[in-house]
């Protein structure tokens, strides 16, 4: 006979829930659901409001694909940044990473992911074809800067962007290598990811 170690059907149906959260083992997952009980209903209820409406009402930008409250972002429509440069990000977290340091006036193009085989994943699966339409039909964009993870599959998609750019009349530039290969720039110093966005030098073919 299988002994159920929760009290309860409710409770063991939230930690499993929990569970399935990235990095949320089942100690974990059972300290937050606990959590969770203690806390005010209203509190309780303000919190799956917002993981519910997130889900339900988010959008993305229709330029940038960035994740935004409305049809087009906040940094797109900002008169304020430097239309002429784009700079292409795997995700929301590069955005907020670079957004973060300070160091960058220009606009954003994120693309959903990078160009990986191993995971099934090619330049169709990705927002390519979009970014080579802004850059060859836009409005005097100069540059692109590449801020991709110094990975290989970044790597693999930054060679891949500057070859179907390669005629396109602007100047494509990457990281300078301040971030370490292999580092994610979510999880890179501030200060590390500033000077690498300062110091990009200009992609050869």
């Amino acid at each position: 006979m299988v002994i159920n170690q929760y009290p309860s059907e409710l409770l063991e149906n939230a930690v499993k829930e929990f569970s399935k959260l990235p990095g949320v083992g089942g100690r974990t997952a059972l300290r937050l659901v606990l959590h969770m009980l203690k806390q005010d209903v209203k509190n309780v209820h303000a919190f799956a409001d917002s993981i519910t409406r997130l889900k339900d009402e988010v959008k993305y930008c229709s330029i940038c694909h960035n994740v935004s409250d409305t049809e087009i972002c906040g940094i797109c429509s900002n008169p304020a940044r430097d239309a002429s440069q784009i700079c292409v990000v795997e995700n929301i977290r590069g955005v907020m990473a670079i957004e973060g340091t300070g160091q960058y006036k220009g606009v954003y193009h994120v693309l959903g992911g990078v160009i990986s085989p191993m995971d099934g994943v090619g330049p169709n699966d990705l927002e390519l074809d979009s970014l080579v339409d802004r850059v060859v039909h836009g409005d005097n964009v100069q540059e692109v800067i590449l801020a991709l993870n110094p990975t290989m599959e970044g790597d693999t998609t930054n060679f891949y962007i500057s070859r179907k750019l390669a005629g396109a009349g602007v100047k494509i530039s990457v990281l300078a290598r301040g971030v370490s290969v292999g580092d994610e720039l979510e999880y890179t110093d501030e200060l590390t990811l500033g000077r690498s966005l300062m110091d990009r030098v200009e992609l050869k073919q």
